[in-house]
């Protein structure tokens, strides 16, 4: 077999099959298959596409590169969510133990923030001596004797995707549905859960700005997890502004607690309720979503939740009495308003622009080698459809800096549009798609 009779047979529109695959995923895993001719190959994916069979094998090959999780240690259902990233999504801290405190075991594997998206091992360590740095076996026991656990992705957890992906940025063909569909899949599939639920953004501050193509990349991820033998769920949810108000790390950790005490934001809270739900359907620990909804409320009210989360944060060696204590967390020295310069209802913010001033206050990386600065961030005081008064509050600001604080402040209040008619606010939840659609 030959890489550049593969390439000209894609270049041509003809489908590869599983063999082909895999010989050009291993080979390039292992350095037979050169950069330019790979580069070639993506190309000529990005133009002709991929069918369904074609990228059910591509992600398999992909999550068999490397590790593959054996999480069959883990007694009953593991459930697990990926999100696709946005501004504010500290969902991962509430909904987990939310989940857990139902008897659903998750066993989930986090990554770093990189840009104006943040990472929940980074949010985490604002914990004192918290660490994700465990073993595999002190994961799976975790997981068994708490019902969860969070670690940072393995080097050697689908390595084909990781180098892939690297090669796919620099040559722009990151853009392709069954490309990014595999890419995010092939970890999923690696990391050993039982079931999936994915919870896939749209909107300025998402990867995905139109909703459709959040739909079509939705749908593409539930058909690989369900054709890979994982049950999958997709919930297409708003990222056309921050989730919750907390944007930065001890921020977020902090209206992640006031959640799970039942006074967090609208909106988050909703999120990590439906999310939630499906995750404990998926798990057969409930018949209907209004079944598992009621379940995560009480857990919540009973603050079962909140008591998983402490139990979760001593397990990994951090400081619990942080989680009935936030005020210990990460403080900036400054916290400064922003004020609005006009009167009106906020009809617009440009969701990327507030992570970006989050990353230029230190709260985010420029480079996978930044010192990130855990205790600055933004808490917005009006959100899309709000009424604000010149002189009001739009957000406090948080840094330790002074220049830094400046150039954020301007950038954030030209990410706010204000208008005198409100504008229509359209559904957070976009659509839910299920593992027989």
């Amino acid at each position: 077999m030959r890489m550049y009779d593969l390439i000209m047979k894609k270049r041509n529109g003809d489908t590869l099959s599983k063999e082909e695959i895999e010989f050009m995923v291993n080979g390039f895993t292992r350095g037979e298959i050169p950069d330019y001719q790979m580069s070639a190959m993506m190309m000529a994916v990005y133009f002709q596409g991929m069918n369904e069979e074609e990228t059910l094998y591509l992600t398999m090959a992909m999550a068999h590169s490397g590790d593959m999780l054996d999480l069959s240690g883990i007694s009953g259902v593991k459930v697990d969510k990926h999100s696709t990233g946005g501004v504010g999504d500290k969902t991962s801290l509430a909904l987990t133990p939310m989940v857990a405190a139902c008897g659903v075991k998750v066993a989930k594997m986090s990554g770093r923030g990189l840009g104006h998206t943040g990472g929940t091992i980074d949010k985490l360590e604002s914990f004192p001596g918290f660490s994700t740095e465990i073993d595999e076996q002190t994961f799976l026991d975790n997981v068994n004797r708490i019902g969860m656990a969070i670690m940072g992705q393995t080097a050697d957890l689908a390595p084909a995707d990781k180098k892939l992906y690297a090669l796919r940025d620099v040559t722009a063909t990151v853009d392709n549905m069954s490309l990014i569909a595999s890419s995010i899949m092939s970890k999923k599939l690696a990391s050993g859960a039982d079931a999936i639920v994915l919870d896939v953004k749209t909107g300025s501050g998402a990867f995905m700005k139109k909703e459709a193509d959040a739909f079509a990349l939705a749908q593409e991820m539930t058909k690989l997890g369900n054709n890979a033998g994982r049950k999958t769920y997709a919930v297409i949810s708003d990222m056309d502004q921050p989730l919750g108000a907390a944007v930065g790390n001890a921020l977020e950790v902090k209206e992640a607690i006031d959640t799970l005490q039942g006074h967090g934001p609208k909106d988050f809270t909703e999120l990590c309720l439906t999310l939630g739900s499906y995750m404990l359907l998926a798990a057969g620990a409930a018949n209907t979503c209004e079944e598992a909804r009621e379940q995560l409320i009480q857990a919540v009210e009973r603050g079962d939740a909140l008591a998983k989360f402490a139990e979760f944060v001593e397990a990994q060696g951090g400081d619990k009495t942080v989680v009935f204590h936030p005020e210990k967390l990460p403080r900036a020295a400054i916290a400064e308003e922003i004020l609005s310069e006009q009167e009106g209802y906020v009809s617009h913010i440009q969701c990327d622009e507030i992570g970006i001033c989050s990353l230029i206050l230190g709260g985010g990386r420029e480079t996978k080698d930044s010192e990130i600065d855990l205790s600055v961030g933004l808490l917005l005081r009006k959100k899309k459809g709000d009424f604000v008064k010149k002189g009001e509050c739009l957000a406090v600001i948080y840094a330790n800096d002074r220049e830094k604080l400046e150039i954020a402040k301007k950038r954030f209040l030209k990410a706010y549009t204000i208008t005198k008619e409100m504008g229509e606010i359209p559904p957070f939840i976009k659509g839910v798609i299920l593992p027989q659609s």
